[in-house]
Parts: C-alpha cells; sequence; structure tokens
C-alpha cells in the first residue's frame, strides 16, 4: 500500500492495530495458531511500518492519542478562529489614529509577517496543528490587508476581491494541508462565481445572493474538481468538495422550491417553477444517493438523505400542517421517515450480499 497522506498512514496504523487484534480472537477460539518465530516477524515488521509512518507523519499509535488528538484538533479549531478574530478587531481598534502611510506599511507587513510564521510553522511542525493556526491567521491578515488597502486608496468595489481572496485561500490550504482554509476557499469561489454570473445576468455583484441561480454553476464546478482530479496526497479535502457544492446546491433549491418569485425562469407561474424546484429536489437528492453507494461516498448519501428528507418535511408541512391535527402530522412524519429507513435498509443488505 503507498501511503501517500497522513489519513493513509493512520488508516494503515489502525489496520495493523485490527490484524493484532483479530489474531488474538482466533488464537483464543483455536482456528490460528502463529508459531514463536512467526509472531516475532509479524511483531518486527509491523514495528518497523509504525516507526517510519511516526517519523513521516507524526500520527496517533493508541486510542488514548487518537482521542487526544481529536481534542487537539477541537482546541486548535477554536484557537484559529479566536485569534483570527483578534487580528482582524485589531486593525479595525488602532486604525483611525494611523496616517495613510503608516497603515499601509503596517497592512503589508502583517500579511509578509503572518506568512513568514507559517512557513516557520510548516516546516517545523510535523503535527500541523500551529500551521493551521499560523495560515488562517496568514489568510486573516491577507483579508485585512487587500479590504483596508482597497478602502484607503478608494478602489471600486468588485467581486473580484472574492477571486483573490479564493485564489489566495487555496494556495494555503493546499500549501499546509488545512480543510479550514478549503473551506474558507470554496466560500469565496463560489461568492466569486456567483456575483459574476449574477453581473451577466443584469444585476449589481452585490446582490448575487439574491438569486439561488447564481449558485448552480459554483456547486457544479465544486462537485466535479474531486471527481476527475481525486486529491490524494490530501486529507479530507474530496469530501469538503463535495460537502459545500452540496450545500450550496441543494440550498438554492429548497429556497426556490418554497420562493418560485427570485427566479431568473420567465413567463412562468411561481407556483409552476416552485412544483419544477421540487422536483428537482427530490430527483437529485435521490440521485446524490445512488451515487454515493455506487461510489462508496458517505458524505453524498448521508446529504442526499438529509436533503431529501427537508424537501420531504417541507412538503408535508405545506400539505397538511393547517389541515390536520398536530399529533398526526408527526406521526405520518415519523412512518414516512420510517418507510425510507426501511428502504435504505433494504438497499444496504442487497449491496452485502452482492459483495
Amino acid at each position: 500500500m503507498q501511503i501517500s497522506s497522513k489519513y493513509d498512514a493512520q488508516k494503515q496504523i489502525d489496520q495493523i492495530h485490527a490484524f493484532h487484534q483479530e489474531v488474538k480472537i482466533l488464537e483464543q477460539n483455536n482456528i490460528l495458531t502463529l508459531t514463536q518465530n512467526q509472531q516475532e516477524s509479524v511483531q518486527t515488521y509491523h514495528q518497523s511500518i509504525i516507526a517510519q509512518l511516526v517519523e513521516q507523519f507524526d500520527i496517533d499509535t493508541s486510542p488514548k492519542q487518537k482521542r487526544l488528538s481529536t481534542g487537539l484538533k477541537v482546541i486548535s479549531f477554536i484557537t484559529a478562529l479566536t485569534l483570527g478574530a483578534s487580528l482582524f478587531f485589531l486593525f479595525y481598534q488602532f486604525w483611525k489614529f494611523m496616517d495613510s502611510y503608516t497603515q499601509t506599511v503596517l497592512l503589508i507587513f502583517a500579511s509578509l509577517i503572518t506568512l513568514t510564521i507559517t512557513y516557520q510553522s510548516y516546516q517545523k511542525d510535523k503535527s500541523g496543528y500551529f500551521t493551521k493556526i499560523a495560515a488562517l491567521l496568514t489568510l486573516v491578515a491577507f483579508l485585512v490587508n487587500v479590504s483596508m488597502i482597497g478602502k484607503l486608496y478608494n478602489f471600486d468595489s468588485s467581486p473580484n476581491l472574492f477571486g483573490l481572496l479564493s485564489m489566495f485561500a487555496f494556495i494555503l490550504a493546499y500549501a499546509t494541508n488545512t480543510r479550514l482554509l478549503l473551506g474558507f476557499g470554496i466560500i469565496f469561489l463560489s461568492a466569486f462565481l456567483s456575483a459574476k454570473i449574477g453581473t451577466w445576468g443584469g444585476g449589481y455583484w452585490i446582490y448575487f445572493g439574491e438569486r439561488p441561480e447564481n449558485f448552480f454553476l459554483p456547486s457544479l464546478i465544486l462537485f466535479l474538481i474531486p471527481y476527475f482530479k481525486p486529491h490524494r496526497y490530501y486529507d479530507g479535502f474530496d469530501s469538503i468538495y463535495r460537502i459545500f457544492a452540496m450545500i450550496l446546491f441543494f440550498t438554492s433549491v429548497l429556497i426556490l422550491s418554497n420562493f418560485g418569485f427570485i427566479s431568473y425562469i420567465p413567463y412562468l407561474s411561481n407556483s409552476i417553477i416552485e412544483g419544477f424546484y421540487q422536483v428537482v429536489g427530490f430527483g437529485v437528492s435521490l440521485i446524490a444517493i445512488w451515487f454515493g453507494v455506487k461510489k462508496g461516498w458517505s458524505d453524498l448519501i448521508n446529504g442526499g438523505n438529509i436533503y431529501f428528507t427537508l424537501f420531504l418535511y417541507t412538503k408535508f408541512y405545506d400539505w397538511w400542517w393547517n389541515i390536520m391535527p398536530k399529533f398526526i402530522f408527526f406521526f405520518l412524519m415519523g412512518m414516512v421517515t420510517l418507510g425510507l429507513m426501511l428502504m435504505l435498509r433494504k438497499m444496504r443488505h442487497s449491496i452485502e450480499e452482492s459483495v
């Protein structure tokens, strides 16, 4: 097995532990017995693999370490957000006391200093926790930089700001293997593309969020990126792309299925537009579940299930909320959800039989 990322390395370690646990069970049930030489050979081989992977990726070699790592990830995430917010408000706190020259120099040096800290952390921090914190601070400093300089020198507002921020966030995300920064990059890219589409539709770019259909193309692009170019060397990047693609697409469809008057579709009544997007929502969510099962993508399966349920519940609310007792309403919803669960269970068993 070729180890190309920290995720693959951790998976290899978990497989080794699972192997030893299974061997113990087999020995206890007198199904398999390894000789002393075989046990020593296997142990030596696995220890060498673990040592190499720990040296290269700084991964967890025990369940206790994995639990501590989970806590470290949460703490580093909170630390990154709080320090980023602190840096952002620090500029605003003392901004008015500086002249334009000092402001410009400070903005440029803040970006350069945080970028240097990120690079140094990346060189020395194998765990990646401090690197991710520094990278987020770098992104915040860059965001403050471009926004403040634009105001300072009276640059015209433009969606290109989102494009610039997305490019910088993507560079940092791929350089430091940070999913949080990838998420910010996707948000900025989606805003940039949606704003551009909004201007092509004749609107002012800052109101791009008023037309949910502006997000259809960005969601398609985000979904296709990991499909045609899987990220073997980056932990969880494929899932992040698919999750954001589903959020953008299905949320937009959900809004349009209830508020047809904000659609670009001309010459049709609101009820027809809403009905069309309701069909789209149900159909695409079912396709997402089927495609996720086919590809083994749990994020796509879960996303399809969540949005299918949301579309279903919103329709139930429209049909029955005002005409039936509430206990019957929730009972029917529970029965439908139970039916969906049984259908998925049957699908799961059919997959097991085919395997």
